[in-house]
């Protein structure tokens, strides 16, 4: 399990398909209803580069992008605290890929 200081298991909230599909693993905070959660945001959404490296990057460095919220029943903006660099470490070891350099709008988002 990879925990972080609140307990969460990052890695089973990175596998979630509330986490997304594409893109580099990040904490970030849903600004509607503030719950903190692993989302997947490519490096264009979140202000970078498309060749930039992700493992060099601060949360500093990322602006706010769209992504689902499941507590708030829509898409939102969330905040980025964290680059989870441990995370996308582990997933170039067993590669697997979490860049994709494709747009990631694929039309109107559903929520159950």
């Amino acid at each position: 399990m990879s925990a972080d200081r609140d307990g969460r298991d990052l890695e089973a909230e990175l596998a979630s398909a509330a986490a997304g599909q594409i893109g580099i693993p990040v904490d970030a905070i849903c600004v509607g209803c503030g719950r903190t959660r692993v989302k997947r945001a490519n490096l264009e959404e979140i202000g970078q580069h498309p060749q930039a490296d992700p493992i060099s990057l601060e949360a500093t460095d990322c602006t706010s992008f769209k992504h689902v919220c499941y507590r708030c029943g829509s898409a939102t903006w969330w905040n980025p605290v964290a680059v989870l660099t441990g995370l996308l470490e582990r997933e170039q070891e067993r590669g697997v890929a979490s860049r994709d350099d494709t747009p990631r709008d694929r039309g109107p988002v559903e929520v159950a």
